[in-house]
């Protein structure tokens, strides 16, 4: 006679293995604040964006659900190599977040302002909003380029932080400006 429960026996198959997902991502802990990191199942980085507490981490997670897919999982080791991309450029070993972007989440103007930015704003230059403006060909628009920089969802990875107001002082920033100040200071050259 064989027995009922048989197939409620354990087996020795390892830990349990996480469905495939299209979106994984991970609330970090960093140098510059709290950040939600997400990546998309190919590797490719969708945010890198300042989430200080649980309501602006739900606005991601909502904002990800739905633009990119409502698979959406914390699952840190998909994370792995924007974590430790984004922490070697925190401590000074890397002059760039060397990762794969993906501009999903950003407007149409956003990703223009953004891949401008990107394409002519170096380690250690800084600019101004209008100078931005008249770089990807709006000039005038200085303010819907600090809008669209407010809402990057790939701080640090691409450097908002770079992009100073004219009047002076270092301006807003998603992080704060004590984050901004310290990853200005990163990319200060040495006295």
């Amino acid at each position: 006679m064989t027995d009922p429960f048989s197939s409620f026996a354990p087996t020795l198959a390892g830990p349990p293995r996480l469905a495939p997902t299209d979106v994984s991502y991970v609330v970090d802990d960093t140098a510059v604040g709290r950040m939600l990191l997400a990546v998309r199942d190919d590797g490719r980085v969708l945010a890198t964006a300042y989430a200080p507490d649980d309501a602006a981490e739900e606005r991601w997670l909502r904002r990800l659900a739905a633009t990119v897919s409502p698979r959406v999982l914390r699952h840190p080791a998909p994370t792995d190599a924007v974590r430790r991309a984004l922490e070697e450029f925190l401590a000074g070993r890397t002059r760039r977040v060397q990762v794969e972007p993906d501009l999903a989440l950003a407007s149409a103007f956003q990703r223009e302002v953004l891949t401008g930015l990107a394409e002519t704003v170096g380690y250690g230059q800084r600019t101004t909003y209008a100078a931005l403006a008249a770089r990807v060909g709006h000039p005038g628009a200085a303010r819907a380029v600090g809008t669209a920089l407010g809402g990057n969802p790939l701080c640090i990875t691409l450097p908002c932080h770079r992009v100073l107001p004219a009047s002076g002082g270092v301006g807003g920033y998603a992080g704060g400006s004590a984050a901004k100040e310290r990853l200005l200071a990163l990319e200060s050259p040495s006295p």
